[in-house]
Parts: C-alpha cells; structure tokens; sequence
C-alpha cells in the first residue's frame, strides 16, 4: 500500500462526521427490523441485515454500535438502545459456554457501559456499574474456562470448533479476560482451583505468536513473515501442534486477512493494557520485558505484512492466496477494485486492521521510536481515509449497511452475489459497520484532544 505520510486525523474529522450522521439512520432501522429474538444481524442482502446461524457472535457489535453512536454524538436515545438491549438480551452470552467470542459480544456492551460511566459520560450509579462489572468478570471466567493445555506448558482458548483447534480471531476476544483480571476476578477450577485470567491471557497470547503467526523463520514452505494461519490445529492425545488450517480463508497457506487484521489490532491493544498493570503481576510469565516482547514481535510482523502486501489503498482482498487474484493483474500496485470479475475485497478486515496500525503507531511513538511509530500510524489513517469514503462508505438511507463491500464466508458462499456482478460486493456485515464506528471513535478522540479510547476504559 501506499502510505499517505501528510495525512492528520484532524483532516478525517468532515469524513468521521458524515459517517456518524449516516450511522444514525442505520441504527434505528436496524433496530425496528432486527429486534430481539429475530436473530442477530450478521450481513446485509440487497441491503437489509438479515440472521446467519452459526453461532451469535455479532449481537454485541449490534448494540455496542448504538453505544458509540451515543459516545461520538451525544444523543440519549442510542444510549437507551444500548444500555436497555444489553440489560434486555446480552446476559446469556455472558455465560455462553460454547464459543470464543465473550470479548467480541460483552467487551462491546458492558464494557462500553462501564467506560463510559467511569468517563462520566453517564451518570454515575454503583449499581449499575457492579451489575456491569459482575458480567464482565463472569464472561472472561467463562472464556478463560474454554481451555486445552498444549505440550511444554502453556494453552490456549479454543474455538467453538473444539479443543484442538485455535483461532487467530481470538486474540481480540481474549480482553474479556484481560477486563476480569483488571476487576480482581479469577476462574475457580475443580477443588477450589484459582485459576489467573492474567495468566490464561499471556498463555493464549503467547501460543498465537508462536503457531499462528509467522516470521519467515522456515516453518514450511510458504512461511512469510507476518503471514497468519486462521486456525492452528493441536493433537489432544499429547498436546502437539500439527498443522495450520483455515476456516474461512483459501488455504493454510495463505493469509485470510480477516484473521490477520484481528491479530493486528489484539496484540497492541493488551500491551496498552499491560502498561496499566504492576510488573510484579508478569513476573510468573518471564516479566515485563518478555511478555511485551513476545506480542510485539506478532503485531509488527502481522502489520508489516498488511502494509507490504495490500494494494495501493490499502483495503485487502479476502484472502492474499485467493486464486483468481492473478487475473487482476498487477493488483498490488492500484486501488482495490470491490467490483472486479475474479475476487472479492473485505473492507471489515480494513477496519480491523486500521486500528491496529493506529495503535501500534501510537504504541512505538510512546516508547521512543517516532520515525517506526508514524509509518504505522499514517498507514492507518491512510486505510480510515479510504473507508470514509465512496464506494466504501454508505450514506444511502435505504441500505442497512454503514461499510460496503465486506465478505463474510467466501468458501461457503454465504455472501451475497448482486445481479450482473461475478463475486460478493455492495453488501455490509455487523462487525465491519462496528469497527468502523470504533476507528472513527478513536481518531476522532485523538483530533479533539479527548480521553484516548480503550477497551478498558480507566482504571476505576
């Protein structure tokens, strides 16, 4: 891609403020159509959100969407939808014990809840915030409790395909267990066991780096550093890695670059976590120096590859393996075209990973490496600019969707195909329209000079 080096993200603020005006519209009609019990939205068709069983991974974008438009915008009736849906509907997932998604769902509600409260964004209530505190302890337990222990020591949260399975998307799940510890929360195990969810944290984070992540090492024979394999797969009889798989992507040899923008933003976001917390908490896990070591190594192989590897704009196409990519020509060196013949892009892998190039930027910039840390952040700016604007960028009242041409399951052939086109465009999914609204959130605090957006929010 090519790095706007100019860029501010106060030049972003007339983009960021047509984005919040147009998300408002679309807020409230999915809410009419889309209530509770009908299903969570997962992707658009012909512009209108519309359920996918598989698991209800996106009911928290959903409502956690409402609670930033209320962040960016003031208006109390985003946060009614917010709050009354997460009181109304979320607490089942916070004791879902069947899949890796806690953080995705009740990071997004109950913990946008807390933060704001403790921002004093909303009035202050110590009821409120014990019963939004009491969910965010219980779903990191619970995800902590999906756990497969791996040969040498050491594990990983597995996905809702099993125990031998590991998914580079949970590395941005796991702040559930990142919140729990941060609220003073273990997970009681068999004969009074207490389990750490610090410890759970750095193990499972410690096992994405080292098997899902590459580093052009020699690994195989298409390992190039910064690739990232969708799942890693474990024998369960002696707890040894086998082999790279993928779910969602092409192959396990190529990179699924939804998986890769997940890596990109989880492993910035929990060492901005860590600086909040006392180093004799890491001690047990080889210290400070090791454990940040460890996930620096994975964000800036994983951003390295997203920068040298997207095309020009850069807005990825699904998977970098894709195989009719080679019909596209030298793709690389332009603009990503969502409406071409061959492959699909995913403008929510954008989204992910522009937040984290932004937070790693932010990152190397606060730890004395400006030149290193203003390549990642102007990159990211640079795929926000894009994003914000056509044919990314939906302001049609009558599409449900905020981010256009996302792709949920290509394999599957989930996505819709619109009329007269070959491959998936023009449509929305929940998660991409989130982390749009949550990039957005997060430039736009930074431009205003306001508190700088965390998952976490402060400490107390």
């Amino acid at each position: 891609m090519k790095i706007n080096l100019t860029i501010t993200a106060k030049d972003l603020l007339p983009r960021i403020g047509t984005m919040w005006k147009a998300s408002a519209a679309k807020i409230r009609s999915i809410e009419k159509s889309c209530p509770p019990g009908s299903g969570a939205p997962v992707f658009t068709v012909n512009g209108r959100y519309t359920a996918r069983g598989w698991t209800e991974w996106t009911q928290g974008f959903q409502y956690g969407s409402a609670l930033l438009q209320f962040d960016a915008t003031g208006d109390k009736a985003f946060l009614k939808i917010g709050r009354d849906r997460t009181v109304d509907t979320m607490a089942s997932h916070v004791t879902h014990i069947g899949v890796h998604d806690h953080g995705f769902n009740n990071v997004s509600t109950y913990g946008n809840l807390r933060r704001l409260m403790l921002e004093k964004r909303i009035p202050f209530d110590q009821r409120e915030l014990d019963f939004y505190e009491l969910a965010l302890k219980c779903t990191g337990a619970v995800q902590a409790a999906r756990w497969t222990d791996i040969k040498g020591g050491g594990g990983y949260i597995h996905s809702f395909n099993g125990p031998h399975s590991l998914f580079a998307d949970t590395m941005r799940t796991i702040r559930a267990l990142s919140y729990g510890h941060q609220l003073g929360h273990v997970l009681m195990g068999e004969n009074d066991r207490r389990i750490s969810l610090l410890e759970r944290m750095v193990q499972h984070s410690d096992a994405t780096a080292r098997y899902a992540v590459y580093y052009g090492d020699g690994r195989d024979s298409y390992d190039l550093r910064g690739r990232v394999a969708h799942e890693s797969v474990f024998n369960l009889k002696d707890g040894n890695y086998r082999c790279p798989n993928s779910q969602q992507g092409y192959s396990p040899f190529t990179t699924w670059t939804r998986g890769l923008a997940w890596v990109m933003v989880g492993y910035p976001e929990q060492l901005e976590w860590l600086a909040t917390r006392p180093d004799a908490e890491l001690k047990p896990f080889g210290g400070r120096k090791a454990v940040e070591a460890m996930m620096l190594k994975a964000a800036e192989a994983a951003c390295d590859f997203y920068i040298d590897r997207m095309p020009l704009d850069g807005i990825p196409y699904w998977d970098t393996g894709a195989p009719n990519l080679h019909r596209l020509g030298d793709y690389l060196h332009k603009p990503a075209d969502p409406y071409n013949d061959f492959e699909p892009v995913d403008s929510s892998a954008a989204a992910i990973g522009a937040q984290g190039l932004l937070r790693l930027g932010r990152y190397f910039n606060g730890h004395g490496r400006k030149e290193l840390g203003r390549r990642y952040w102007q990159a990211g700016l640079t795929v926000l600019e894009t994003l914000l604007a056509e044919p990314y960028l939906s302001t049609d009242p009558k599409h449900q969707g905020l981010l256009l041409h996302s792709v949920y399951h290509r394999p599957n052939g989930w996505d819709h195909v619109p009329r007269g086109s070959k491959i998936p465009n023009g449509e929305a999914c929940l998660w991409g329209d989130y982390h749009l609204r949550e990039v957005a959130l997060y430039v736009e605090r930074v431009a205003r000079n306001k508190p700088y957006y965390t998952f976490f929010g402060p400490a107390a």
